[in-house]
């Protein structure tokens, strides 16, 4: 069936680093535009960042220049590097492969 397992999350100091990976299988991963979202305790979820099947990608305002995703079509992967991660950034993450399914979700916290 299709699955899409979220992982990497954790508690991290403010200008730190976390990598997020999602691990897709029972759909063909190539051909699907993946996502990455967000949502913060009481606010609604929105999109981080987002990488097309050609490897083309955009981001929110709030995170260019610090996120990075990227995807391994041989492994059926997507990625999501955050790098200088501030509090503002602690929210659950949540991978999406647009029109098929969603990740259950990894939290992250940006705290000292």
């Amino acid at each position: 069936q299709v699955q899409l397992v979220d992982s990497g999350g954790g508690l991290v100091q403010p200008g730190g680093s976390l990598r997020l990976s999602c691990a897709a299988s029972g759909f063909t991963f190539s051909r699907y535009v993946m996502s990455w979202y967000r949502q913060a305790p009481g606010k609604e979820r929105e999109l981080v960042a987002r990488i097309t099947s050609a490897g083309a990608t955009n981001y929110a305002p709030s995170v260019k220049g610090r996120f990075t995703i990227s995807r391994d079509n041989a492994k059926n992967m997507v990625y999501l590097q955050m790098n200088s991660l501030k509090p503002e950034d602690t929210a659950v993450y949540y991978c999406k492969a647009e029109g098929v399914a969603w990740g259950q979700g990894t939290q992250v916290i940006v705290s000292s």
